[in-house]
């Protein structure tokens, strides 16, 4: 699963989490620091990525267009970039699930 992390991430989720999430890249990586989330969202959808971000927008898009690209959104609130890669390494499994299932957010917290 390619996961594309918002603005709002670390980029160097990218690498500490490479391993399990090969291809996966960050927005400013790929050029969309100043892109709207509706250009994220058509570059994740065209490019393979579930977009992973911590405000609602997304998951508002996610409620009103369905996927792709699918949309995974963390709830908790100020916390380090350890605990967010450590939340997307135990939800790993969850993950995959997710990318071959019909649902379009999942949440994690």
């Amino acid at each position: 699963m390619k996961l594309l992390y918002d603005e709002h991430l670390p980029r160097s989720l990218v690498r500490s989490l490479e391993e399990l999430f090969p291809g996966s890249s960050h927005v400013v990586l790929e050029g969309l620091e100043a892109a709207d989330d509706l250009e994220i969202w058509n570059f994740a959808a065209l490019d393979g990525f579930a977009i992973v971000s911590k405000d609602a927008d997304f998951h508002e898009h996610s409620a009103v267009r369905g996927h792709p690209p699918k949309v995974v959104w963390i709830q908790r609130g100020n916390c380090s970039t350890r605990e967010v890669a450590d939340l997307l390494r135990a939800a790993h499994e969850e993950l995959l699930a997710f990318e071959g299932d019909d649902s379009s957010l999942l949440v994690l917290e």
